[in-house]
C-alpha cells in the first residue's frame, strides 16, 4: 500500500514535534507500506524569511521570493529525514525539483504542469521512506518556484495522482473537519466524512483546513483524503465522492475576513455593462464572488461584488477610467467586511436552509448585506464586528448549543 503523508508547519516546528511526526511517519511504514512524507516549512519560518526580505528591499522580485522562501522546506524535510534516520529507519529528503515537480513561471503561485514521479519511484524501491520539500517547483528556465499558500497540501495530492496512491493523509493542528472552527465555536462537531464538492466549498468560503487547489485536484484525480491530527491519534475526516452520510442538511458553516466588497454606483442600464465590468476585473487577474446587480431605475443600475482584500485596490484601479468613461455616479469599495458561508449537499433536496440561515441572522439582529449561492452553498456578507456572532448563530440554529 502506498500512503502519501502531509505535515504542516505546526506538526514540525520543534524538536518534540519532529520526533513526534517521525514517530507517525515510522509506525507507518512498519505496518508494510511504501511512504512518501510532503513537509511544509517549521512554525513562522516563512513570515521570518519575509521580513527578512522586507528589511533589505521591500518591492523583491517575485523571482527572489521564491528563491529565498524555498530554504523553509528545505530545512524542514533535512531535519525530519534525520530523526527518522535516527530511529533506526531508512529515509532520504528531496527538494520540490528533485521529487519531479515542473511548474509554469508564475512566480509565487505556480502551478503544477506535472510531476514526474521517477525519483520518488526508485527511492521507495531501496525501501526509503522519501520526505519530499512541499510548495515548490521548478520551471522551464531552472528557476525554483513556489505554489503559493497552501502549496504543500497541492504537493502531497498531486504526488498521490501521479503514483495513484491509496491514501493521503493532511496532518493539520486540529483532528478532522469540523462543523465549524472548533476553536471558535461552541458545540462545533467533527465529520466522519465529506464530499469533494462539499470541502471545496468549504475551503474556498474560509475554512482553512484544506488548500482549495488541493481539493479541485484530488477530485479531478479520484485521490481519497484523510484530514487527521499529527498531536492526538484519533481518526481523522475522509473526503472522496460518495458519503454515507445523507441525513446532515449542511456540512459546516465558513468565514471568510479576506474579502472586501467594490460597487459601482449608477451605471447605465445598457447590454453589455456587466460583461465591460467583469472583463476588465479579469484582465487584472482578480477572481470576483457574491456578484449583487440591482433592478435597472431611471436608466441606471448599480453592480456590486466580493473580490479578494488584497485585490482590491487593484480592482478599483481597473474599473476608475471605465467608470468615468461610461458616467458611473461612484466606485466605492468596503473592506470592513466578512464572508459567512453554509455548505452541505443536503440544500438541494430541501427548500428551507436559506431561510434557516436567514432567520438566525435576523434573530442575532445581524445585517445581510450581499447574498451568493451554488446548489450547496449559501454566502452573505456582514460586517467584520458581526462575523463572530453571525457564525455562532448559524451554526446554533443548524446544530444547535
Amino acid at each position: 500500500m502506498l500512503v502519501v503523508q502531509k505535515f504542516g508547519g505546526s506538526s514540525v516546528a520543534d524538536a518534540e514535534r519532529v520526533m513526534r511526526v517521525a514517530g507517525i511517519i515510522t509506525d507507518t511504514y512498519k505496518q508494510g507500506n511504501d511512504v512518501v512524507v510532503v513537509v511544509s516549512a517549521q512554525g513562522d519560518t516563512t513570515d521570518d524569511l519575509i521580513e527578512k526580505a522586507r528589511e533589505l528591499n521591500p518591492r523583491a522580485s517575485k523571482r527572489e521570493m521564491d528563491m529565498l522562501m524555498s530554504a523553509g522546506e528545505q530545512i524542514s524535510i533535512s531535519l525530519l529525514a534525520m530523526a527518522i534516520d535516527a530511529m533506526g529507519y531508512p529515509a532520504i529528503s528531496l527538494l520540490g525539483w528533485q521529487a519531479g515537480f515542473e511548474t509554469n513561471s508564475k512566480y509565487s503561485a505556480a502551478r503544477i504542469k506535472r510531476v514526474n514521479p521517477e525519483r520518488i519511484r526508485a527511492e521507495l524501491d531501496k525501501k526509503r521512506i522519501v520526505i519530499v520539500a512541499g510548495f515548490q517547483g521548478l520551471n522551464r528556465y531552472d528557476d525554483i518556484t513556489t505554489l503559493g499558500r497552501g502549496g504543500s497540501d497541492t504537493s502531497a495530492v498531486a504526488i498521490a495522482a501521479a503514483m495513484r496512491a491509496d491514501l493521503c493523509q493532511i496532518y493539520t493542528d486540529v483532528d478532522g473537519v469540523y462543523t465549524a472552527d472548533p476553536r471558535k465555536v461552541k458545540g462545533a462537531q467533527k465529520l466522519d466524512e465529506i464530499t469533494y464538492n462539499e470541502m471545496l466549498e468549504l475551503a474556498t468560503s474560509g475554512a482553512q483546513v484544506l488548500n482549495n487547489r488541493s481539493v479541485e485536484m484530488a477530485k479531478k484525480y479520484n485521490v481519497e483524503l484523510e484530514v487527521l491530527s499529527s498531536i492526538t491519534r484519533v481518526a481523522g475526516t475522509k473526503v472522496k465522492e460518495v458519503t454515507k452520510v445523507e441525513k446532515m442538511l449542511i456540512k459546516g458553516v465558513a468565514k471568510d475576513d479576506g474579502v472586501a466588497r467594490v460597487a459601482l454606483v449608477g451605471v447605465p442600464d445598457n447590454p453589455g455593462i456587466a460583461f465591460k465590468v467583469f472583463s476588465r476585473v479579469a484582465k487584472a487577474h482578480i477572481c470576483v464572488d457574491n456578484i449583487l446587480q440591482s433592478v435597472g431605475r431611471d436608466g441606471t443600475k448599480d453592480i456590486a461584488f466580493t473580490v479578494p482584500a488584497d485585490d482590491a485596490d487593484a480592482a478599483v484601479e481597473a474599473l476608475r477610467d471605465y467608470c468615468e468613461m461610461v458616467g458611473a455616479q461612484d466606485l466605492t469599495v468596503e473592506k470592513n467586511v466578512t464572508k459567512i458561508s453554509i455548505v452541505g449537499a443536503g440544500m438541494e433536496t430541501h427548500e428551507n436552509v436559506a431561510a434557516g440561515m436567514f432567520e438566525a441572522l435576523a434573530d442575532a439582529g445581524i445585517n445581510i448585506q450581499t447574498i451568493s449561492s451554488s446548489e450547496i452553498r449559501v454566502s452573505v456578507l456582514v460586517e467584520k464586528k458581526d462575523a463572530d456572532r453571525a457564525v455562532e448563530a448559524v451554526h446554533r440554529h443548524f446544530f444547535g448549543e
